[in-house]
């Protein structure tokens, strides 16, 4: 390659970034924030009528709201496995909550952004390593980690310990009951302890570009202390919810919602503190569809809104979810249909601070979209799902869901519910998903 056509490329990829708007930071500040079994109508810009989410509400309205972005997986380590490796799960090793550890020398998209020059930090919930094996955060390219390494363990929220890097930190005053996740004394709340240990990573890294992987673990419930305490959804207190005439586990559970939205705002407002939030995007999503464990029932709240399923389902309540993107002067404020999923955030980050996007992956950049160059946006021939005995792909506007070989195919234009299989009157449909199905297996 000559020096011209070198310098031709490089000003095209300045272009390509700068497009219409305001001309984008060459290495923007990258925030990603995954909750856990949030569904797709817990947030009010997504329909919520009970449970208030006023800070994110306002970042959607700010920022840009996609009604169609899906998950990884329909439960937490694959749904992580998809969006750290930019593979859906027709090609990553589990797609399941099976144990699995990242292999040395894995291209993460925190690996690839710090190979960029990102100081990279992740801040909650881990499900690929632990000490002294290859998937350990710090192996994987977080210069900085803090939370739960194990994923079982982050059911807890008043844990004995967290780690910071390969270090088990106490909290203080927390003691184990004896039974596996169960507090016998619960005083210090792990996400407030992972709230503020993100705030402090924004903080010592403003004057450098930072890269930020935030994965709580609310409203994810406590399953063994639902088990035995009836009631999961453990928070320190039930809030504006408390004189509500709802079950326990309900009010715990719009309390865990609305705290995590308050503190979305503390983020957002750090980055305006600090006068960086015109040169950071955010970006605020779920690992999956909602969850009924605990003593919360999907219904109560209607977390899957109008869809059909919920956590541990191929049909969209347990793998479409809220993605809002926020970056002040750069995304225009508004609403994209834009079809997404998770496998796109490697090469969307990678895009947008300047890193390698590897050959192989499944992702497509939605960084046209979020930069409002919507003429530039490739799209997907499909998305694709597997578990356990179950797939499922979205083409276009059809869905087509398969147990045991047997495929349901439904028009999402007309029925977003999934309630009526139209798969006999679309054969040639039907038959394009079961090859696709079939090619992955």
């Amino acid at each position: 390659m000559n020096l011209l056509t070198r310098t031709l490329s490089s000003l095209l990829a300045i272009l390509f970034l700068s497009g219409n708007l305001d001309a984008a930071p060459s290495k923007p500040n990258i925030i990603y924030i995954v909750s856990d079994d949030l569904g797709y109508g817990d947030l009010g810009s997504y329909g919520q009528k009970q449970v208030k989410t006023p800070r994110l509400d306002r970042m959607a309205r700010e920022g840009l709201r996609f009604t169609d972005h899906y998950a990884g997986h329909t439960v937490c380590r694959p749904a992580r496995l998809v969006f750290l490796t930019g593979k859906h799960t027709g090609h990553t090793a589990i797609a399941g909550n099976n144990m699995h550890v990242l292999p040395k020398g894995s291209k993460t998209v925190t690996s690839l952004l710090k190979q960029a020059g990102y100081v990279t930090g992740g801040v909650g919930k881990w499900a690929l390593g632990d000490i002294g094996t290859t998937g350990h955060p710090n192996n994987q390219g977080f210069d900085f980690f803090y939370g739960y390494l194990d994923q079982s363990a982050a059911h807890d929220y008043y844990p004995e310990f967290l780690f910071r890097n390969d270090k088990a930190e106490r909290l203080p005053g927390n003691v184990n009951s004896g039974k596996r996740n169960v507090s016998s004394k619960k005083v210090t709340y792990a996400h407030t302890r992972i709230t503020e240990e993100a705030l402090a990573f924004i903080e010592r890294n403003k004057d450098k570009p930072f890269y930020l992987n935030l994965t709580w673990t609310i409203p994810h419930t406590n399953n063994e202390a639902g088990n035995v305490e009836k009631n999961g959804q453990e928070v320190p207190d039930h809030g504006i919810y408390k004189d509500r005439d709802w079950p326990d586990p309900e009010k715990g559970f719009a309390a865990m919602v609305t705290l995590m939205d308050t503190d979305t705002g503390k983020i957002l407002d750090l980055l305006k503190k600090l006068e960086i939030a015109e040169n950071t995007l955010v970006v605020f999503t779920s690992d999956n569809g909602p969850h009924q464990e605990g003593g919360h029932k999907v219904e109560f709240f209607d977390s899957n809104g109008k869809l059909k399923g919920h956590k541990r389902s191929l049909h969209d309540g347990g793998i479409r979810v809220p993605m809002i993107a926020w970056w002040p002067k750069t995304i225009k404020s508004g609403v994209s249909n834009h079809a997404s999923a998770f496998w796109d955030w490697l090469p969307t980050a990678c895009e947008l601070g300047g890193a390698e996007i590897p050959k192989g992956i499944d992702g497509i950049s939605f960084a046209p979209t979020l930069l409002g160059e919507n003429n530039k946006q490739k799209q997907h021939e499909y998305l694709f799902w597997r578990w356990s005995r179950f797939r499922a792909v979205r083409m276009n506007d059809w869905k087509g869901v398969q147990t045991d070989k047997t495929l349901a195919l439904y028009d999402l234009s007309k029925d977003i519910g999934e309630e009526t299989d139209v798969a006999s009157e679309n054969p040639k449909i039907a038959a394009r998903i079961q090859k696709i199905i079939a090619e992955l297996e």
